[in-house]
């Protein structure tokens, strides 16, 4: 999140997408201007500069409705560091991934996926139905482009416990036009407690993302000593 890369967290419904928003968003600094924009407010940031824009549903003749997509339109003429959407689920997408690619990096969101190249196939699917028409080269370019992360989420129907499954890193397009996607984290099951709860473990697979030595160049090397192995000076 500090180093300012977009992040999408995907996983079902009940997962905990929200949950882990609002968890991440944590670590945005207090001293940017963020505008959350949701369906339903759900999200409640510590951020002093935080711009909350709900949408509103049009009334029985069919006025004063304001959707998502109006809404994304407005937030920004209020000039935000960041825009996190509480979830894409339709022509919204596209300008999400616009204003990614245009200089509001560090935007986190949440999508309904079941793995991390299901969330950017998704995620392209979405950005196809707003009423810009573009071509689905295109489409794909600028969502492999714009999403840096991708982090799973699952619930383990075991226990009914909600845990990071995999954080993968989107590294453009191969030959074929198709998804990179790169483990970075994988979950590791390793059985479960004598009450029956799932133990689950999130182990670096060894792949360093492609921006592994930003955290130095940036000065926040105190503050990943805990994952040191990940990073390059």
């Amino acid at each position: 999140v500090k180093l300012r890369k977009n992040i999408l967290i995907a996983g079902g419904t009940g997962t905990g997408k929200t949950v882990l928003l609002g968890a991440l968003s944590r670590a945005i600094p207090d001293s940017e201007r963020i505008v959350v924009i949701e369906d339903t407010s759900e999200l409640r940031l510590v951020q002093p500069h935080t711009v909350y824009l709900e949408a509103r549903h049009a009334d029985a003749l069919g006025r004063g409705g304001m959707g998502i997509r109006q809404l994304f339109v407005n937030s920004l003429r209020m000039r935000p560091d960041r825009i996190i959407v509480g979830e894409v689920r339709g022509g919204e997408a596209l300008d999400m991934i616009q204003s990614m690619l245009s200089g509001h990096s560090g935007s986190l969101s949440t999508i309904h996926a079941s793995s991390p190249r299901d969330a950017l196939i998704r995620l392209e699917t979405l950005s196809l139905m707003s009423d810009v028409e573009i071509p689905v080269y295109v489409a794909r370019a600028q969502v492999a482009s714009a999403i840096h992360v991708v982090v799973q989420i699952a619930r383990f129907t075991e226990d009914g416990s909600r845990k990071v499954t995999r954080i993968s890193e989107t590294a453009g397009l191969d030959e074929s036009n198709q998804y990179v996607v790169r483990d970075l984290f994988v979950s590791r099951h390793k059985g479960r407690t004598p009450e029956g709860n799932v133990i689950a473990e999130l182990t670096f697979t060894g792949e360093k993302p492609s921006f592994a030595s930003t955290p130095h160049q940036m000065g926040l090397a105190d503050e990943i000593k805990l994952t040191k192995d990940i990073w390059e000076e």
